[in-house]
């Protein structure tokens, strides 16, 4: 074989263009000074320049794609630099047109100079607007310089701004995302929890550019939930400059060479120059401003980051203040709340608590004050913040009321109310950490505040509001523990007597999560018999969410013996136990599935090799060795752990099959220890081995056999002639095409004669079927070669289908894994067989399980109650069970038959329910 030769990398063509575009580069980099690398490396690839600028230059270039959001990790999948940390390679791929490409872009493109290497090149890749950069007007970032930020790795700068999906809104909800719990993002990827497309009667739909007076007083009034900041004038340039909302990671500090006085005292004065031009023009100070090098308070400072600066701004109460945190907090809190933790920022959740508290002044004659006393008093407008206020509900019912127009109102009261919702969509986010719902599970004045949300009047404009605090009671309930008497536990179930779905599918939620993480069990006392009757007429609505909540419920109320006792004697539950039963075959689909009678068998190993086909013989004829000798192997042989071979016996055939055709191929034959070398190749982990026989000594090949019927170089296998000679042996010869074993048949075992069309003349005599095992013209002979050639076709393979799409075959075949060709699988027929939901562990799921299990909790508990009792005492009397279960007991044999996946649990309610299976 040929030494192997360097092949130059796919990514990186060989072009005249290419050639051509690398020179150029290379020359304007050496006139600009400047390192010019031309096969970057980004990841495990090097990158196409070409390729690159042209298809920047097409997306408006450098500036307008730094611009786009996640326009370079777009351009990294384009190029195909891997899914593995997708924004380093981003931004990997952005630096790389940074440094290459940005300055040649600015010249030969817009036809502009560039500006200087200290401000480009010698500089990172984060942010744009190279075009109109200066040295007056560029200051460099002070984090970029430090080295311990990586934020701009994701390859794309700034905040993005919310998107909404209007295609994730459930059916029937108004328009509100059915929201679940959000799993944590990897890290640097942005976060995105499922948001309400729902807007207020009073945010406006309409975005304008408001002047800078009324920006700062009515911001957030124009701004959709989750939107972009916009500039705001009143704000100072530091803060604005610390609007990156990512964390900074705790990052080693990248060691460097300092230029000095003492190693460049000429490199070292131009950039102190630099920096202190750049500082001055970013500040707007005059240079007579700094007196003696010593900068003058107030200038060089960012402030606080944005985190502080939005705890401080609500604590403020000035309504300004709070615009701005809340704005701010709403778009932390969406995009970065799998970082932003409550435990980080002491006093953030009571003053959002504080702010959300004040929607009851807007619809009752109440100021409420969170006092934190030990005493327990909650007199008044006061809440306990230690021991919570448990006539929290009865201070509402006596509050008196203020009138509220829904269709008119203020400035003051949307301004206020719009407040609220951002504090309240705060709070929702965070707590979809499970982290931050932990910290405040324990804050009792949140828990008043729900309660309060949803105890307010029934107005359009507090709709939002209420369904932001059943999203926080479902994040909360899971670490809480309610009796029946307890204020939110109330709440939750007065939910259940609306009719906004969304609110009842929230609700259904949060009460079936109660003490989900804890010991306790969730009891589900003092349920009321209009919830219970509401409850089990969901079930019958065709609204797959609705229901698995509902069966949700019904499974933890009926674990309870003393909610079983009260729901079989207050309410009907034979439909209940009815519409169960339908349920279990929900969604049920037919499939067959192949079902085999028998075992397997095995066919022995034939004792000589098969025939190697003419056809076959001259494609292996023109394949270079060894690959000539491994087809060889492929097609005449194939594994069996139980079976082995002589390497003589192998040895000797190859030689038989190629020998005489050495030297019309002017390809030599594999030496014997190459040729035995090459069949543990072609077959892997089968190396030569040794046995010992008496006094004979024998070499063989493990794990390999003789194939009954030969397969060619795509792994199709061949047909075998079964004519029988007149000495009575069969023919042999394979064929794999039904025409060229017609044609064998008519001339070499009839004598036929083909004329110059093809055909074969048509003769008259006595002609018989000599197939084997064929009877036809025993008896009678056919009196023509026509006739016997209408029969012969019955005994010819199938016609092989044409692929759609054949590529020409210029090597080996691709992988295929053949089926053994010695074993033959039992009978088998098709069986027809119900299947409903299941899980990835092919396991029973969804409604017909939830169904199963809620029958199987009554089947269990209605012995054990008061009204199994009664109704056993009473002469003849029939029990709950009998009378619940007997008349679906047929339906559910059949559903244990057919439906396997829910054959475990139907064996165990009909065992439960006294019915042996």
């Amino acid at each position: 074989m040929a030494p192997p030769r360097n092949v130059r990398e796919p990514s990186i063509p060989d072009t005249t263009e290419y050639t051509g575009f690398i020179q150029k580069l290379t020359e304007f980099h050496e006139k600009r000074g400047t390192h010019f690398e031309p096969e970057p490396r980004v990841g495990a690839k090097h990158v196409d320049l070409l390729h690159l600028f042209k298809t920047v230059v097409d997306r408006g270039g450098y500036d307008k794609v730094s611009d786009e959001k996640l326009a370079w990790r777009k351009l990294g999948q384009d190029f195909n630099l891997g899914t593995n940390n997708l924004p380093a390679l981003a931004f990997s791929l952005k630096t790389t047109y940074y440094k290459n490409l940005a300055a040649y872009e600015i010249l030969t493109i817009h036809g502009k100079e560039p500006p200087p290497k200290e401000i480009l090149e010698d500089t990172t890749a984060k942010g744009g607007g190279l075009l109109t950069r200066t040295l007056e007007n560029y200051r460099p970032s002070a984090r970029a310089t430090l080295g311990n930020d990586h934020s701009e790795a994701s390859g794309d700068d700034g905040t993005p701004d919310r998107q909404r999906n209007a295609s994730e809104e459930t059916p029937g909800s108004g328009g509100r995302v059915t929201r679940g719990l959000r799993q944590a993002p990897p890290q640097r990827i942005l976060f995105q929890p499922e948001t309400s497309s729902r807007q207020t009667r009073n945010v406006s739909a309409t975005s304008h550019a408001p002047s800078p007076q009324h920006h700062q007083n009515h911001h957030q009034q124009h701004q959709p939930r989750g939107a972009s900041t916009s500039y705001n004038p009143n704000m100072d340039h530091q803060v604005l400059a610390v609007a990156n909302y990512e964390p900074r990671p705790q990052m080693p500090l990248t060691l460097r060479p300092v230029i000095t006085p003492g190693n460049n005292a000429v490199e070292f004065a131009k950039r102190q120059k630099l920096m202190k031009d750049a500082a001055l023009a970013a500040s707007g100070r005059a240079p007579a401003q700094v007196r003696g090098g010593i900068m003058l308070p107030g200038s060089g400072f960012d402030g606080p980051n944005i985190y502080v600066r939005c705890l401080c701004a609500l604590r403020s109460g000035i309504p300004a203040e709070q615009d701005y945190a809340l704005h701010h907090l709403v778009k932390i809190s969406m995009e970065r709340g799998d970082k932003y933790r409550f435990e980080g920022f002491p006093g953030l959740a009571e003053a959002l608590i504080e702010k959300v508290l004040e929607v009851s002044s807007l619809f009752y004659k109440v100021d409420w004050q969170v006092l934190y006393m030990e005493d327990g008093a909650t007199h008044g407008d006061i809440i306990n913040g230690l021991d919570g206020t448990p006539d929290i509900l009865q201070k509402i019912k006596n509050l008196p009321r203020i009138d509220v127009d829904d269709n008119i109102q203020t400035a003051e009261f949307s301004d206020a109310l719009l407040q609220i919702n951002e504090a309240a969509l705060t709070i929702r986010n965070m707590v979809m950490l499970e982290e931050n719902a932990y910290y405040v599970s324990e804050m009792l004045p949140l828990r008043d505040f729900l309660s309060i949300a949803l105890h307010l009047p029934n107005l359009d404009c507090v709709v939002e509001l209420k369904h932001y605090a059943l999203d926080i009671s479902e994040q909360l309930t899971k670490y809480l523990r309610f009796d029946e008497t307890d204020p939110l536990y109330i709440s939750l179930l007065s939910q259940l007597l609306d009719n906004d779905r969304g609110a009842i599918l929230t609700s259904l939620r949060a009460i079936s999560r109660i003490s989900m993480n804890l010991e306790e069990n969730n009891l589900l006392k003092a349920v009321p018999i209009k919830v219970i009757q509401n409850i089990i007429d969901w079930t019958l609505l065709n609204d797959e969410d609705l229901v698995h909540a509902c069966l949700d419920f019904l499974y933890q109320y009926t674990a309870v013996v003393d909610n079983v006792d009260f729901l079989i004697s207050e309410v009907q539950v034979e439909p209940l136990v009815n519409q169960l039963v339908r349920l279990l075959m929900y969604n049920a689909e037919k499939k067959e599935k192949t079902h085999y009678s028998g075992y397997p068998t095995r066919i022995q190993m034939p004792q000589q090799i098969a025939r190697l086909p003419k056809e076959l013989l001259t494609q292996l004829l023109a394949l270079q060795e060894p690959e000539r000798s491994s087809q060889w192997l492929r097609s005449l042989f194939e594994e069996d752990p139980d079976e082995r071979i002589t390497q003589i016996a192998l040895w000797q055939a190859y030689q038989a099959c190629f020998t005489p055709h050495a030297s019309q191929t002017n390809v030599p034959l594999l030496a014997a220890a190459d040729f035995i070398k090459n069949v543990s190749t072609t077959f892997q982990d089968k190396a030569a081995a040794q046995i010992q026989q008496g006094l004979v000594q024998k070499f063989i090949i493990k794990g390999i056999r003789y194939r009954i019927t030969p397969i060619d170089l795509k792994g199709e296998e061949f047909s075998k002639c079964l004519w029988r000679n007149p000495n009575g042996e069969p023919c042999g010869e394979f064929f794999m095409a039904p025409e060229a074993m017609y044609q064998h048949i008519l001339q070499d075992h009839q004598g036929a004669t083909q004329i110059q069309d093809g055909k074969f003349e048509n003769t008259a005599g006595e002609y018989t079927c000599h197939w084997d095992r064929c009877h036809r013209f025993k008896s009678e002979h056919a009196t023509s070669l026509l006739q016997l050639a209408r029969h012969i076709k019955v005994h010819l393979p199938p016609k092989a289908t044409p692929a759609k799409t054949s590529p020409p075959y210029f090597g080996p075949p691709p992988a295929k894994k053949l089926k053994p060709s010695y074993i033959i699988p039992p009978p088998s027929y098709p069986l027809e067989v119900i299947q409903t939901a299941v899980d990835e562990r092919k396991e029973a799921a969804g409604i017909p399980l939830s169904a199963v299990l809620v029958l199987r909790n009554l089947a269990r508990n209605l012995a054990k109650t008061e009204a199994e009792e009664i109704a056993m005492k009473v002469e003849g009397g029939v029990s709950w069970v009998d009378k619940l279960f007997k008349p679906v007991e047929r339906r559910l044999f059949e559903i244990m038959a057919h439906n396997h996946s829910l054959l475990p649990y139907v064996t165990d309610l009909l065992g439960t329910a006294g019915k042996d299976p």
